[in-house]
């Protein structure tokens, strides 16, 4: 049961993202139609927002309100920028795109996203790249095979895959409108959704720092996502200038708005923000090329989207990406773990009796070495193991600071 309930820890990191993606897939198709049946993608922004943070609010209040850090002006100035990459910027980039475009495309554009997020976290010294060590090289490699599968799943067609459950399946309303690329803005939609992957990238990299001032996971998302609706809000009264935009009813739009707030923005931004402050900003976005594959499958049976050549082969690409950087960061972390064990951090202090000792602090294990006696002892789980060391070994201690 303990070697179970040790590697369902491990797991939890990847599956967490996984399920996220399944969350975001669902989101892309439920959203293509709300659009497609003439809801505005700023009101969506407003409504999904709004929908987050009172469905997340309540748990901020109750389970942190022990914990929860005070909020100061940069923390504030955080947060805001947090909610204008987030709500404001990505959502209404991301839903422009996947209008004039189709969820699969906007999926397969959004697979920039490790490209651009190991790029800004290099800028920002998040990340270290060393192109002699090998883990750097599948890193890099990852996020280029990454980007090409995306790229040969927008410029490469190639010949149409006959789906078993598609076969006999007529196209609707949004199905023919995604297949007929000769009546959309494809360039406009393909910046769009450029931007919103920038924007998107940068939220992974500011959310992991902020996260590191405000350790409260849920009160961040609670207040990103307020601030975002608030933000979101400004942006639509001046856009949308007509208040028929804002009406909705118990249809499709309602349900876009309640499933986007409530499972892709507070229940997703919680997740994300647990797993960055785990194993960092790289490591979340490296799983996005999932929603893709998702999506592809899901548009497939819902809005009988057509499946060719050039995206199973982009898709291939985009998974041996995909696997690349996440080897590459695994052994990153064993290496930092290694690192740790062979840089020992003294402490000096004073025992009850008034003998002075060293304290060298290794990866969780504490050494103490009595002058006295010349004896290190090792704790561990508050067991004690007693190892005759002569003081004069010095390479076994580190040195003293004057």
């Amino acid at each position: 049961m303990e070697g179970c309930s040790k590697l369902f820890q491990k797991c939890k990191p990847y599956l967490a993202m996984i399920s996220l993606q399944f969350g975001y897939a669902g989101m892309n198709i439920i959203t293509k139609v709300s659009l497609n049946h003439g809801m505005s993608h700023y009101v969506l922004v407003v409504y999904r927002h709004a929908f987050a943070t009172l469905s997340i609010a309540p748990f901020a209040l109750i389970l942190e309100r022990k914990v929860r850090p005070k909020i100061t002006f940069p923390i504030f100035l955080q947060i805001f920028v947090l909610a204008l990459l987030g709500p404001v910027i990505d959502q209404n980039f991301y839903y422009a795109g996947l209008k004039f475009t189709s969820p699969t495309f906007s999926c397969a554009m959004s697979n920039m996203l490790p490209a651009m997020t190991f790029v800004l976290a290099v800028i920002c010294r998040m990340e270290k790249v060393h192109m002699k060590k090998l883990r750097c090289q599948a890193k890099v490699l990852g996020t280029l095979l990454t980007v090409a599968g995306a790229m040969l799943m927008t410029l490469y067609k190639g010949p149409l895959m006959e789906m078993a459950w598609s076969k006999h399946s007529s196209p609707g309303h949004s199905g023919a409108a995604a297949a007929d690329s000769t009546d959309k803005d494809w360039f406009k939609g393909c910046i769009f959704l450029i931007i919103a992957t920038l924007a998107w990238a940068s939220l992974f990299v500011l959310q992991a720092a902020a996260i590191k001032k405000y350790d409260a996971p849920l009160s961040l998302t609670t207040l990103i996502c307020g601030v975002g609706t608030l933000q979101a809000i400004a942006v639509t009264l001046v856009m949308e200038h007509k208040t028929s935009v804002w009406k909705i009813g118990f249809d499709m739009n309602l349900l876009a708005a309640a499933y986007a707030g409530i499972v892709t923005s507070s229940i997703a931004y919680y997740v994300q923000g647990l797993v960055i402050q785990e194993k960092g900003p790289v490591f979340a976005s490296a799983f996005s090329p999932l929603m893709m594959i998702v999506v592809a499958i899901m548009g497939s049976f819902i809005l009988a989207e057509k499946i060719y050549l050039g995206g199973v082969l982009g898709a291939v690409l985009i998974v041996f990406g995909l696997y690349s950087v996440l080897w590459g960061k695994h052994k990153e972390n064993k290496e930092k773990k290694m690192e740790a064990l062979d840089i020992p951090v003294v402490v000096k202090g004073v025992e009850g009796n008034g003998k002075v000792m060293e304290m060298i602090e290794v990866d969780g294990f504490e050494l103490e070495k009595a002058k006295a006696n010349n004896t290190v002892v090792s704790s561990l789980d508050k067991a004690v193991v007693a190892v005759n060391v002569p003081v004069q070994d010095k390479s076994l201690l580190a040195k003293e600071e004057p």
